[in-house]
């Protein structure tokens, strides 16, 4: 049986459950994929601290270059994060005709770009499963189980923070702050937490789902993104009220030739398969023009999970490389005529808006008019009684307008007198 020689970079929580499955279970993944992967070198800074895995002390290194340069090494496997040095290193493995496997989202949707290419050149295979939902295998559905669909819509709770953030808000009703403070004592949340609930680590994974399905590089700066940063337990109720939930979606869409890509809050009706992910689960539903409708659903994050999909991408390559068959799937579908993307001011949507008005006759005739001269039609209105001062909120859903015409409508009530500052505006997709 041909073996096939594995190089792992990074010892920590993902590394140490990569290293675990390929012990735990060699002899399986030996009768499964025809080939017989070996542990060669793990290198981390630390090699003393106490993981719970017996290796060899030989197998342990301090030196990327054991990896990197050792000629019996076939698999590199990158798990240290960031985008500086784990750049240099992925750069370095493919270039040496060594093929990587990454978990880093962050890498890949910033720089992808230049470590696509440098695979392409040395025709060697980058695979990526566990950047995108953890265990989902949503990277693969899309290389290659959709591989005969255009693909039409993307919509991802991409994120197990943010999800497990709103739904102990709508939950327990507790404020978002209290939750996050929760959420960081759990181990759900980070210390420093920006990069989940200002909505960049979605906006990473958005990017790598769009530049699969559409065959084209996506920068940060296309992605129109918001956070959940500061969402109001109210809205959440309100949301329920009109029979929908607030989930954090990534949302690519493709209409007449070109693609939306952007992540932000939105209102998704109750009853549909996405509002019913809970906790730190992630789902992603795809719609492609033959197949219709298909769901992934699972852990978005942690290390078994994470470690389930490295090593499933460690088999790929091990096949690949027995049948010499590298660089079977390139890095990124490439398409001949490449979607445009789409600013988010350039689309239809509808919107949940609530106000803080003035309780006077008139005000509400006032703000309706307002919309009216934008072209915003209102599919419906509640106004509360319960005031704050000499206010009340005002909740309208619109029907499907230019998001530039709600924009510049939500200008305008801002300099009303009789409407308060810090008007909330939530997309609402029906995802029909």
């Amino acid at each position: 049986m041909k073996e096939i020689g594995i190089g792992v970079l990074g010892f920590g929580t993902v590394g140490v459950g990569v290293v675990q499955a390929l012990i735990t279970n060699g002899d399986l993944l030996s009768d499964r994929s025809g080939v017989r992967l070996v542990l060669r070198k793990v290198v981390d800074l630390d090699i003393e601290t106490d993981r719970g895995v017996v290796l060899d002390p030989g197998i342990l290194s301090t030196d990327a270059a054991d990896v990197l340069q050792a000629p019996d090494i076939d698999i590199v496997v990158e798990l240290i994060g960031g985008t500086t040095i784990a750049k240099d290193f992925i750069i370095q493995a493919l270039s040496n005709g060594k093929s990587v496997v990454t978990a880093n989202k962050a890498l890949l949707a910033e720089c992808g770009e230049d470590i696509f290419k440098t695979a392409s050149e040395h025709q060697t295979d980058l695979f990526y499963e566990a950047s995108v939902g953890g265990g989902i295998p949503v990277i693969k559905a899309l290389r290659e189980g959709l591989v005969a669909n255009h693909i039409d819509s993307i919509y991802g709770i991409l994120n197990g923070t943010c999800n497990y953030i709103l739904t102990r808000m709508e939950r327990d009703g507790n404020a978002f702050d209290e939750v996050l403070k929760d959420a960081q004592e759990l181990g759900f949340a980070e210390a420093e937490p920006g990069l989940d609930i200002d909505g960049l680590d979605t906006a990473h994974k958005a990017i790598l789902l769009a530049s699969i399905a559409f065959g084209r590089t996506v920068s940060m700066d296309e992605v129109h993104t918001e956070g959940i940063r500061g969402l109001s337990t109210l809205d959440i109720r309100y949301a329920l009220e009109l029979g929908y939930r607030i989930k954090l979606l990534g949302i690519i869409k493709q209409d007449n030739g070109s693609v939306d890509v952007r992540v932000h809050p939105t209102l998704v009706p109750v009853n549909h398969m996405l509002a019913k992910v809970d906790g730190v689960y992630n789902a992603v539903l795809v719609n492609g023009d033959v197949v219709g409708q298909t769901l992934y659903y699972g852990r978005g994050a942690g290390r078994e999970p994470t470690a389930s999909a490295v090593v499933a991408d460690i088999v790929d390559i091990a096949r690949n490389i027995a049948l010499d068959a590298r660089h079977r799937l390139a890095p990124q579908h490439e398409q001949s005529n490449p979607p445009d993307i789409r600013p988010i001011q350039d689309i239809e949507a509808r919107y949940y808006l609530r106000l803080s008005l003035l309780d006077r006759p008139g005000t509400l005739a006032a703000v309706a008019r307002t919309l009216g001269d934008h072209g915003i039609s209102i599919a419906s209105v509640i106004q509360k009684t319960e005031h704050v001062g000499d206010s009340v909120p005002a909740i309208i859903l619109t029907r499907i307008s230019d998001v530039r015409n709600v924009m510049d409508a939500i200008a305008d009530l801002e300099k009303m007198d009789v409407v308060g500052p810090d008007i909330v505006r939530i997309i609402v997709d029906d995802l029909d």
